[in-house]
């Protein structure tokens, strides 16, 4: 009998199992977490829709997003602090609700001014939900399982970015802009019901609230939040040479010191950054930001060009993109099942060197590209991405020690996304750039002596006969035609860009060191 007990616990060990009471409320948060990573490229895609809707100006509603992200780069830090003063149950309750009733106000919002302020605290209160599923994720599950709740997460981080475009031109086109908030408030109620009634994974320590660091918090929102605004607008108000920008830039530095000064001084610091010390954290993090950027440029590149080149409505565009969620989706427990048996280093540098493949197919572009030319380059985007996001989660977060994973994993979340808003400046830069310069090498080859360019105008200027003054016409269309190659030459340096770049950055991954350390305790058993 003795022998059978023993083993019976051998093989199937309580802290070796995953309970369904737990896996349920876990995917329920994840649930949660795919809610407020989506909110962001849902609503990008229709901007155009509320724009209308509100009566609102082009530089206006554009703050429909930065007060988002604004908003949600200051709280994912925070998370850390707050899930261990109140407990994931509690934070993420709140967290849960707060976005619901934030995006029914959305919903309802009349002027620019109150979408601003609701998406405001829309993006603030849901950004809790992000580092609070990645902390559960590597704290509650025994690490033997992190190849199943690795790829889970992860497929959530990377999946919801890119369908967004998707659910909102379909959304936008069968219904209209308000149900693009809407929609999550039925979810987001049975969300935070069922966490109030399956979450158990820790205790909350109320007293930690006496030390909260105010001062802590003015500075990392001065950092962060500046920081996310001189990246927003940089690109199209030549950076410091707009007043705003300047100021921005300016208290973003004056508050780093301030904030760096503080969590380093501090008795109860507002965030705990000693996990840098963790190589592998500290790589990982590095890595996490570089895939940001290509998670959110190639999400803002693609859509830019189908529809400013192509002439694409926002579901013509989800329909296109689609075919990169779709790889991810199936990608996801391949690289799960690929984390046991081969050394996660290799994974995610067989990644990167993928997706810069992707990448580098795309630097032939030209005005003809249609979804076919897309099919190749996205289906490599969605198996690089998944390759690269989910063994990196795994080694940041996965070989730390468990009473340090929740601060540690809202440092990670906001690598991800600071590295998303610097690719997005980085990539306007380069389009606005590029686009100067193919222009002027463009219009300086376009002149009389060049026979194609000639006939060309000789063409323009037959068709619009008694169209008006078919000279001047013709000499605008072929103006047009010169400025829209130029728009797609740019698209292709950009892409370009980030192929070297992701290659250089598949050579950095030799830094990490040990990535079997979060599946050794499997080997014990």
């Amino acid at each position: 009998m003795t022998d059978a007990t023993i083993s019976s616990v051998t093989i199937a060990p309580p802290a070796d199992r995953i309970e369904p009471r737990r896996l349920v409320a876990f995917l329920i948060m994840v649930f949660g977490m795919f809610m407020s990573i989506l909110d962001i490229q849902v609503v990008s895609a229709s901007l155009s829709d509320i724009q209308a809707g509100l009566s609102a100006s082009s530089s206006e509603i554009s703050w429909v997003q930065t007060a988002y992200l604004i908003a949600e780069v200051i709280a994912i830090p925070l998370s850390g602090f707050l899930s261990r003063a109140l407990g994931t149950r509690l934070l993420f309750a709140i967290s849960a609700s707060g976005f619901t009733v934030a995006s029914f106000l959305c919903g309802f919002a009349s002027t620019i001014e109150q979408m601003i302020v609701w998406r405001a605290i829309q993006g603030f209160l849901g950004a809790g939900m992000i580092p609070t599923v990645f902390a559960s994720a590597y704290t509650v599950f025994p690490r033997t399982k992190f190849y199943i709740v690795g790829p889970i997460i992860g497929l959530v981080a990377t999946l919801a970015p890119t369908i967004g475009p998707t659910v909102g031109g379909i959304i936008t086109d069968l219904m209209s802009w308000h149900w693009l908030f809407f929609i999550n408030v039925v979810p987001g109620i049975i969300i935070t019901v069922g966490v109030l009634a399956l979450v158990d994974f820790d205790e909350p320590h109320f007293a930690l609230l006496e030390h909260f660091d105010w001062f802590g918090l003015i500075a990392m929102a001065g950092f962060l939040g500046a920081l996310e605004y001189v990246l927003e607008e940089g690109p199209q108000y030549e950076w410091l040479q707009d007043t705003s920008v300047a100021i921005c830039a300016a208290v973003s530095v004056i508050s780093a010191i301030a904030f760096f000064y503080r969590v380093l001084t501090a008795d109860v610091p507002i965030v705990d950054i000693t996990a840098f010390k963790n190589r592998n954290f500290a790589v990982g993090c590095l890595i996490s930001f570089c895939i940001g950027i290509g998670l959110y440029g190639l999400t803002y590149i693609y859509p830019r060009y189908l529809a400013e080149v192509r002439g694409y409505s926002a579901l013509m565009i989800g329909e296109t993109m689609f075919v990169s969620g779709a790889t991810m989706f199936l990608m996801a427990p391949i690289v799960g099942r690929l984390m046991l048996k081969v050394d996660m280093r290799l994974i995610i540098a067989f990644g990167l060197v993928v997706f810069a493949l992707g990448s580098y197919q795309m630097t032939w572009i030209t005005r003809e590209y249609d979804f076919y030319e897309l099919l190749l380059p996205q289906i490599l985007r969605g198996i690089g991405m998944m390759c690269a996001m989910v063994p990196t989660n795994t080694i940041a977060l996965g070989t730390l020690e468990p009473d340090r994973v929740k601060n540690a994993s809202g440092l990670f979340n906001l690598t991800r996304n600071l590295g998303g808003a610097v690719g997005l400046a980085l990539i306007n830069q380069v389009l606005n750039d590029r686009t100067d310069l193919h222009i002027s090498r463009l219009s300086d080859r376009v002149t009389w002596g060049n026979m194609t360019a000639t006939e060309t105008l000789n063409d323009f200027t037959q068709r619009l006969q008694g169209m008006g003054d078919a000279a001047l016409m013709a000499l605008k269309e072929l103006s047009q035609l010169v400025h829209r190659q130029a728009v797609v030459m740019g698209y292709g340096d950009a892409f370009f860009m980030l192929a070297v770049f992701y290659v250089g950055l598949a050579i950095m991954v030799m830094l990490l060191k040990k990535p079997a350390a979060a599946a050794a305790p499997a080997d014990a058993h």
